[in-house]
């Protein structure tokens, strides 16, 4: 049974809970702080650019330099010792659809030699179907296209395992967990030259999830960050 069939069949039971979810679980702001800035290097600058929702945003974690997109920076700049220079366009709720016109027009700005998208856990929570979701993935890549430096790379970065978000009940995790999946696969299937999937490292050990238990906190931003670099280097320039 697919998940979407599986919440089809679950539909009451899935709205009581995921109410519930609602209700008890506190909601966090996204994190305070600039949503650019320079990390120091040796060697040439890049540019990493950073489109998404909540996670890229920082909710999950108190200022900017702990989040996702200055974590980025700095694992990039570590890994390549370059200086790094790096701008965030983030908004909490948003989908693959909605970054077109909401985040896209944010990154305005020199092309990036890395394009980071953090999107899906939004689309998850609405169930968007797998060829819907390919479509509004392949219309932000060609919205993102002229955006990204020669010999660049957009890096789509994996779903999180949405199975092991311990705010979230069973069934509703296995359904969520299942949905996450099949859309992560869309996004695997779009790697080509020039776009890398980077799959989510396991982020669910103790102390890694904020204090909502859905949004990656700072030592797990650390992890995702990492990964995400790896993925993202080395460019060919």
């Amino acid at each position: 049974m697919t998940s979407r069939l599986a919440a089809a069949a679950l539909a009451p039971l899935l709205l009581v809970q995921g109410a519930g979810v609602r209700r008890r679980t506190p909601v966090l702001p996204e994190a305070a702080g600039p949503r650019s800035g320079v990390v120091a290097g040796d060697a040439p600058p890049l540019t990493l650019a950073v489109l998404g929702e909540s996670p890229a945003a920082g909710v999950g974690v108190a200022r900017q330099e702990d989040a996702l997109a200055a974590s980025v920076a700095a694992a990039l700049a570590a890994r390549s010792g370059r200086e790094v220079r790096w701008r965030l366009s983030a908004r909490t709720g948003t989908t693959a659809a909605q970054a077109l016109v909401r985040l896209v027009p944010g990154l305005a700005g020199p092309p990036a030699d890395v394009v980071l998208v953090v999107l899906g856990v939004n689309d998850t929570l609405r169930l968007r179907g797998r060829a819907a979701w390919r479509r509004d993935v392949s219309a932000l890549l060609g919205a993102l296209a002229p955006l990204t430096a020669p010999g660049g790379v957009v890096v789509l970065a994996g779903l999180p395992d949405m199975g092991r978000f311990p705010t979230l009940p069973q069934p509703l995790r296995g359904v969520l967990g299942r949905h996450a999946r099949v859309l992560d696969g869309e996004l695997e299937r779009l790697a080509r030259p020039g776009v890398r999937h980077a799959p989510a490292p396991p982020l669910d050990g103790p102390g890694l999830f904020a204090e909502d238990g859905f949004h990656p906190g700072a030592a797990a931003c650390r992890i995702w960050a990492a990964a995400l670099a790896d993925t993202a280097l080395p460019l060919s320039m």
